[in-house]
């Protein structure tokens, strides 16, 4: 008889000692079940509470935008607006890798919960933040949770559907995604012009609630052990290349600031100092990751791959003008058109609605035509003729050019960045498919981040030589300094002045429209020397004895094709689940995706040599 592999997705039996790791989750006569034999109704329980919370992470992104007119002039420090921001991606940035491997440690639903509970407790400081230093610590530690919940619900639905069925059930993700990204600037922009800018952050606290409530009482089912014990595990986890990268992010942003947004000579102690930082931490990151971290996050044999360099420049790229324009667009509409909040929020939902849209469009096309280069060409400009666009607008814009010049952009994006996952999936090793993901979404994470400090950075300095160009009162310094300071004070000033300041406000943020329009356009060009490369249709076994037709059929197909629920009761083994070829999706199956212990195909970032490699458990 076959000794049975750590490839078994469910632990016949029961064990004892570190061996065995489970979540937890009975049938009715004690039996344990598996991701791919819960019930339906469990089932939805389960994508209701990890969607919910996968809605208020995205909305948290784009909330702030149409708040900081409102934020800034409270606190009087309008210049310091943009790390609202980008406290919240840097902590994205740097924490979201963390969590994969914290769903090994605590199991799916307690990796969730840290999320959920960071996250929520980051909300609830915004709403209850006294100065504009306390709101950013707050959103510096919503963003802890933010991105984890991101990854935790993508690693639960790898667990419960197929790889038939997967990208399907990450395309509905996408759209609570898209929804939460396009509803936060018009929901910021509403409540706060009814009820205040601090309960657009206290009004989520209910429903982070019902999400707890919904994965608590659903997410119980058995993922297998890895014969690991946590202490082995956390000791693989990449503190050191998590830290300085995050000091090293992080002092880019303090030296932006203190250039730009403060307006501080380069002589100044903090401007020096933080770019000293930013160059030996950045320094420190890449020794760490080469030479010391037993998981780097940054893997380092991929900067020696021609399409992941391609496929992480061009993530980057378009994360930057994809952060830098939602970032900036309302405040268009507040101070050079003078529309109350709510109005401003409301112009980015139909880039939201495209976004949503363009990523299902890419992921029908690639399945119909098995291809990705050429529509990828095609849609890939459509970024530069939005962005081109949004910079084309004035004062006295038509209504169409106003609502929809962003479209193009919102849906070229999302079709490049559905695109180059593909992209980079099927030119690199199965075993490395989980690590690659990683490596994209950092370039990515890190561009967002950058996005937002950089164009900051470029409008705040613009702002400040168009505003000295314009007003030559007496008190015309400390009128400077409070227009920066409040972008609400424009609509509030004398004519002359007000006239002054706005035109000040359109050439300043055109400025950055024109950043992101190169940036974009930098990005289809690095694009164009990746090679297309003809999809499998779908993942078939390697042999007829690794998957019978018994349980092929009784994978879940989609989130309206599932089990029935009586059909549990039936199941009395857990069954043996293949070793899959090439997989189409960034996700590993539920026992692949965060192997930490598995040489072969998991998590491991850095590969051994064979003469390093483990034994399996048997």
């Amino acid at each position: 008889m076959a000794q049975p592999s750590e490839r078994d997705p469910l632990i016949q039996g029961s064990s004892t000692g570190s061996e065995e790791r489970h979540i937890g989750g009975k049938i009715s006569d004690g039996r344990l079940v598996g991701p791919l034999e819960i019930t339906t109704s469990t089932r939805y329980g389960i994508l209701a509470g990890i969607w919910t919370a996968t809605f208020l992470s995205a909305l948290n992104q784009t909330l702030v935008p149409t708040m900081l007119a409102s934020i800034s002039s409270d606190f009087n420090k309008s210049n310091q607006a943009s790390w609202l921001g980008t406290s919240y991606l840097l902590a994205t940035c740097t924490f979201t890798p963390l969590y994969g491997r914290l769903c090994n440690v605590m199991g799916r639903k307690g990796a969730n919960h840290t999320a959920l509970v960071f996250c929520a407790l980051g909300v609830l400081m915004c709403g209850l933040s006294n100065s504009m230093e306390m709101l950013i610590v707050a959103r510096f530690l919503s963003g802890i949770g933010g991105g984890g919940l991101l990854t935790t619900s993508s690693i639960i639905v790898s667990d419960m559907y197929s790889m038939r069925s997967r990208g399907l059930t990450q395309g509905v993700a996408s759209v609570f995604n898209g929804f939460g990204l396009g509803l936060g600037g018009p929901l910021g922009g509403i409540i706060t012009d009814w009820l205040g800018w601090r309960w657009a952050f206290l009004i989520q606290l209910p429903i982070f609630g019902i999400s707890w409530i919904l994965t608590s009482y659903n997410l119980r089912y058995v993922t297998p052990g890895k014969g690991k014990s946590t202490r082995e595990v956390l000791k693989r986890i990449d503190y050191g290349g998590s830290a300085t990268l995050l000091i090293a992010v992080g002092s880019v942003l303090v030296f932006l600031s203190e250039r730009y947004n403060e307006g501080r000579p380069w002589s100044s102690p903090s401007v020096i100092a933080s770019l000293v930082l930013s160059v030996v931490f950045s320094m420190a990151f890449v020794v760490v990751e080469i030479f010391f971290a037993p998981e780097p996050v940054l893997a380092p044999f991929l900067l020696k791959q021609k399409i992941p360099v391609l496929v992480g420049m061009s993530n980057f790229l378009v994360a930057m003008c994809n952060f830098s324009i939602m970032y900036f667009f309302p405040m268009w509409f507040q101070t050079v058109v003078l529309t109350n909040a709510a109005t401003a929020g409301l112009h980015l939902l139909p880039n939201s609605l495209s976004m949503s849209t363009g990523s299902v469009v890419a992921g029908w096309i690639m399945h119909k035509t098995g291809r990705y280069k050429k529509i990828n060409l095609i849609f890939g400009l459509f970024p530069f003729i939005g962005a081109v666009m949004v910079s084309r607008l004035q004062e006295d814009s038509n209504a169409f050019l106003s609502w929809f010049s962003i479209i193009p952009m919102g849906f070229g994006n999302a079709v490049v960045l559905q695109t180059m996952l593909i992209a980079l999936l099927v030119h690199v090793p199965e075993n490395q498919m989980a690590v690659s993901t990683g490596f994209g979404q950092l370039f990515r994470g890190v561009g967002q981040v950058g996005g937002v400090a950089v164009s900051s950075a470029v409008f705040q300095s613009k702002l400040d030589t168009e505003l000295r160009k314009r007003i030559h009162t007496p008190d015309a310094e400390d009128l400077v300094k409070r227009i920066r300071q409040s972008a609400r004070l424009v609509s509030s000033l004398p004519p002359d002045i007000q006239r002054s300041a706005r035109d000040a406000y359109r050439v300043s943020l055109k400025s950055v429209f024109v950043f992101a329009a190169c940036m974009t356009f930098l990005a289809y060009l690095v694009r164009l020397p990746i090679p297309d490369k003809q999809l499998e249709h779908h993942p078939k076994p390697i042999n007829d004895n690794d998957m019978p037709s018994s349980q092929s059929s009784s994978l879940p197909e989609s989130p309206l094709d599932s089990d029935d629920d009586n059909e549990v009761d039936e199941v009395t083994v857990p069954r043996r689940m293949p070793i899959r070829p090439r997989r189409l999706s960034g996700f590993e199956s539920a026992d692949v995706i965060m192997d930490l212990e598995n040489n072969k195909t998991g998590g491991s970032a850095r590969p051994l040599s064979p003469n390093m490699a483990r034994t399996p458990r048997l």
